[in-house]
């Protein structure tokens, strides 16, 4: 049997395996010309094997790095703002299909596959593997730490972490400028 003897000639499957022809083209390019050829903005970087689904949804700021194996779900809507660090493994979701499964509806293109726009503000950081459930809206300025799991909107300026996660410190630009010094002088942040 030669390969094209298993392609499903129809609308989605044409258009699913164009998308993994461009994955597979992008893992040869440098963090910088994958993060171009998805289309995302100046100074963004996009490392090996990360992934968007729906990038046509994706509105995305300058500077943001995103991870190795991160899983960027936009097919409900998903905005990242600027000089944010996306970790490795991290899964940010937008669309959730837990009805389909419970009612043996598992079909593609099932009704009851529920999207919801996914917000993370400027200056983020969210360390890997975590995940960020479909619908949330994470403020500027946000740290999320290792393995967490978000499942609720987080204002902004603070640290959150755990599964599910809590808020664990609110932050301002003095807890800023404490840090820096500490890094400056060799410490431990």
């Amino acid at each position: 049997m030669k390969i094209e003897d298993f392609y499903i000639d129809d609308e989605r499957n044409n258009r699913n395996r164009d998308y993994v022809k461009k994955q597979e083209f992008a893992r040869g390019l440098t963090d910088e010309e994958r993060a171009q050829f998805w289309g995302l903005p100046k100074g963004c970087r996009m490392r090996e094997n990360a992934k968007i689904i729906a990038p046509e949804n994706l509105v995305c700021g300058e500077y943001v790095w995103i991870g190795e194996g991160a899983v960027l779900d936009a097919s409900g809507g998903l905005e990242i703002g600027s000089h944010t660090s996306i970790g490795l493994n991290v899964m940010i979701w937008s669309h959730t299909s837990f009805l389909s499964n419970l009612t043996m509806n598992n079909a593609a293109g099932s009704e009851l596959i529920a999207r919801t726009k996914t917000i993370i503000g400027s200056g983020c950081f969210i360390a890997g593997p975590s995940v960020i459930y479909p619908g949330v809206q994470l403020g500027d300025k946000t740290v999320i730490l290792p393995m967490s799991v978000i499942n609720k909107n987080l204002a902004g300026n603070c640290i959150a972490g755990g599964s599910p996660a809590r808020l664990v410190k609110t932050i301002d630009d003095a807890y800023i400028a404490e840090q820096i010094e500490k890094f400056k002088a060799g410490g431990q942040i």
